[in-house]
């Protein structure tokens, strides 16, 4: 695996190397003394799989607050997203800064998100599925989110037609939860 730290500090885009041959190719998406190598998490209990059917749909700026706070390794296994990630932490040089991150079947990507940020995506084209490993467990009274279009934050998402749902549509500008 080819590991690429983004602008963000913390946040890593991991390429696959593959080995090819006549039948196809394989490749690791996640290996232990790698990630520790790059003092990346190994502990994930919890993948999840989402399916949105819709270009322009967007899913997000979900978090997860401490003491359970979320480290994600996001891969689109089907179709192609914009993941966006914003950091939230406080002591950060970056606190309050975006970057958005093109994951797809076919650049097959991950993007591995510390703790501490907001994650979201918008798909840009119709049927995306995204699986992501989680480095703990959904805790519902500790989810957070803030809204996928608040200025204060200033996300360009790529397509101009976007649709979320009612709940994001109503999650907290930043200044609220600041």
């Amino acid at each position: 695996m080819k590991f690429s730290p983004a602008r963000l500090a913390g946040v890593w885009l991991i390429d696959i190397e593959p080995r090819e041959d006549r039948r196809g190719f394989l490749a690791r998406t996640y290996c232990e003394s790698e990630f520790s190598a790059y003092g990346l998490n190994t502990r994930w209990p919890q993948c999840n799989l989402t399916l949105t059917t819709k270009r322009g749909m967007v899913r997000g700026l979900h978090f997860q607050m401490e003491p359970r706070a979320e480290i994600k390794l996001v891969r689109c296994i089907a179709g192609a997203i914009c993941d966006v990630v914003v950091d939230l932490r406080r002591d950060s040089p970056t606190f309050c800064q975006w970057e958005g991150f093109d994951l797809s079947a076919a650049n097959r990507r991950s993007l591995y998100i510390p703790a501490g940020f907001a994650h979201g995506l918008q798909c840009l084209s119709d049927d995306c599925e995204v699986f992501y490993l989680m480095g703990d467990s959904y805790v519902p009274e500790l989810a957070g989110g803030v809204r996928w279009n608040d200025p204060a934050i200033g996300v360009q998402w790529p397509v101009s037609e976007a649709s979320v749902s009612e709940r994001d549509a109503n999650l907290p500008m930043l200044s609220e939860i600041l």
